[in-house]
């Protein structure tokens, strides 16, 4: 068997006895198993070891990306639901001609398929520990003129000295064509191995070239940046970031969307959004999961509108 192919294999078997026991008393390494890694997504896990990212051409379609444009767009014309940053960055990282639509999640259903693309799954299945999270998906709208973004790593926020295991990963899916002037995002090849120094140079950088539909993963430790914007077109493009399951994730999931929407997200989703229960028993709720705990509430609040509306109709 390749030593590709069964990563929560791996994961469990580098556990500490004590560790491992404890996972099998609760259950977690049922509840948590994965399956084995689809030998046509070696190749992309090969490259990301090697680089620190991998381009997958062709992963969603013209018309999934037209609708997310289009979706993006009628967004975009009310700020009070598009958010703070849709009408230009609000500092020199997030990028003062860069527009940004924050929790996508709570705002259309349109964009539940990104986070989920089967070879994305495998990759952070093979690259993050089970029960692994959504860090924060929001679009990127570069401007003409935008300035190059700081070149830097993900899980920066981390005090932890480098070089160290992925504490996260992340996608940018390509609404438009990558291009070498119009900001395509850049990344700094095999830099995801490098310790606390050097910190890279912008001519270490190079752009990441690919059509439209298409998307890059790359690992939360790689160097990287959004680019300069030389064209006189937007670059257009969402960002979809992950991170292990014992991270504090940068969008806080069961604030920004809305409990009672839950049920119409797809239930993978929901799980990384942090209602599922991670190993042994990470982020639980009142003894159980957050969903459980949601539904509760829900239903209890449910209950108590029924009353109120009876007793208004005996009035």
């Amino acid at each position: 068997m390749s030593k590709l192919s069964s990563p929560n294999a791996d994961f469990w078997s580098a556990q500490p006895k004590n560790n491992l026991l404890i996972n099998k008393q609760v259950g977690a390494d049922t509840r948590l198993a994965k399956k084995n890694t689809n030998p046509q997504f070696h190749k992309y896990i090969e490259h990301t070891i090697e680089n620190g990212y991998v381009i997958i051409e062709g992963a969603f379609t013209e018309a999934e990306v037209e609708e997310a444009k289009d979706e993006l767009y009628s967004l975009s014309k009310s700020p009070n639901v598009a958010g703070p940053a849709s009408v230009g960055g609000r500092n020199m990282f997030e990028g003062l001609n860069t527009r940004r639509i924050y929790a996508l999640l709570n705002k259309s259903r349109v964009f539940d398929k990104f986070p989920l693309h089967p070879a994305v799954v495998a990759l952070n299945d093979y690259f993050l520990d089970p029960g692994w999270l959504l860090h924060t998906m929001h679009s990127i709208d570069i401007q003409p003129g935008e300035n190059p973004q700081t070149l830097h790593h993900d899980d920066g926020s981390v005090t932890l000295p480098r070089p160290h295991k992925p504490l996260g990963s992340a996608i940018m899916v390509a609404l438009d064509p990558y291009t070498e002037d119009n900001g395509a995002t850049v990344v700094v090849p095999k830099s995801h191995t490098w310790g606390t120094e050097p910190i890279p140079t912008r001519d270490q950088a190079v752009p990441v070239i690919m059509p439209k539909g298409s998307l890059v993963y790359f690992l939360g430790t790689l160097w990287h940046g959004g680019g300069h914007n030389r064209s006189s077109k937007e670059r257009r493009a969402l960002t979809v970031q992950y991170c292990q399951p014992w991270i504090r994730p940068f969008e806080n999931q069961f604030v920004c969307v809305d409990w009672e929407k839950l049920d119409d997200i797809p239930s993978k989703l929901v799980d990384i959004m942090g209602y599922q229960v991670g190993a042994p028993f990470l982020g639980f709720a009142d003894g159980t999961s957050p969903r459980k705990v949601v539904n509760r509430y829900l239903k209890r609040k449910a209950e108590e509108l029924a009353e109120a509306r009876r007793g208004e109709a005996k009035l």
